[in-house]
């Protein structure tokens, strides 16, 4: 491991712009090396009575005291205050996402009651993890954006930022941390992304991490480009001329309606892009005609105009209009 100069990793962090912001920091600590550098820098930036912390035990392993213990030291050795939750049993099915839900809960609990922001610490590394998982798992040019750096309350400081360059950090500041065995278990499709196709890409090249996080950026920013010009399409209707759609570019259209099918289930329904040319041939036999996009998105065509409706849950949705 190659060392690393704190104050200079502090100011990349600085230089997001992301604890600029006059509101107090919700860190997200887990105890491993990521969370452990992304609270010292916090503190570091900002102060220890601006930041506080949020650790979820949930009891499913082995190490799950000594982490909590560790964080308790840590955030005593800042002056930072912590909060601790047990998790409790998990629900059924998938265990990921019942953990991530549960602690993402209690950070916006947490962040609700003191006006704050949300830090979590994401790094570069898990941002190439992500994009590729999200290739491979979705189609959609949304599976290539990545994690952005803030999304309402949450912020992700360390996101211009390896793995290894935290682990050193911590290293260079005395900072003990925690390596969590489950990103060793095969079992969890991030862990086969790490292990097995990462590698294989930088045997292709090896600046192949670099090209997939630099590809996601010139995406991202061509992105804002295209939905500035679905928002001036729609000027903040909530429907579509079928007439105009028929007419637009194929790229267009289908971000249109996608754009109107998210804004109906208020989540991401990436799919009903694919539906256009469905949804058009509905159109022209007139009259009223109804399409379930995806998700929880349902089209409605009538006298000439497209709009989405939110769908029940499946179990009592209506089946597809086709």
């Amino acid at each position: 491991m190659s060392a690393i100069d704190p104050a200079a990793l502090r100011e990349t962090v600085r230089d997001s712009g992301l604890f600029a912001r006059d509101r107090p920091v919700v860190a997200m600590l887990s105890g491993g090396r990521d969370s452990t550098c992304l609270l010292d820098v916090a503190v570091a930036l900002l102060g220890a009575p601006a930041v506080c912390a949020l650790h979820v035990n949930y009891g499913l392993r082995d190490g799950a005291g000594p982490e909590e213990r560790r964080c308790r030291e840590l955030c005593g050795a800042l002056g930072v205050e912590l909060h601790v939750v047990a998790a409790g049993d998990p629900e059924p099915g998938n265990l990921q996402a019942w953990a991530r839900e549960l602690r993402y809960a209690e950070a916006e609990r947490l962040a609700g009651e003191r006006d704050a922001l949300i830090a979590t610490g994401h790094t570069a590394s898990d941002q190439v993890e992500t994009i590729l998982y999200r290739l491979a798992a979705s189609p959609g040019r949304r599976a290539l954006l990545g994690m952005p750096l803030a999304e309402g309350r949450l912020i992700r400081p360390l996101l211009a930022l390896t793995r290894e360059q935290t682990a050193a950090y911590c290293v260079s500041r005395g900072l003990p941390f925690s390596e969590d065995p489950s990103n060793e278990d095969p079992r969890f499709a991030r862990t086969r992304v790490r292990a097995g196709l990462l590698p294989a890409l930088r045997a292709v090249h090896p600046a192949a991490e670099l090209n997939v996080l630099r590809t996601a950026a010139l995406l991202r920013e061509e992105t804002e480009l295209l939905d500035g010009l679905v928002a001036a399409e729609l000027e903040g209707r909530s429907g579509v001329e079928v007439a105009r759609l028929r007419e637009m570019p194929a790229a267009l259209a289908r971000m249109l309606v996608v754009r109107l099918a998210e804004q109906a289930a208020g989540t991401y329904v990436p799919q009903a892009g694919e539906r256009v040319a469905e949804l058009l041939s509905l159109a022209r036999r007139g009259g009223r005609a109804e399409l379930h996009v995806g998700g929880r998105a349902g089209a409605v065509i009538e006298d000439g105009m497209l709009r989405m409706v939110r769908l029940p849950p499946r179990d009592s949705a209506p089946p597809d209009g086709d």
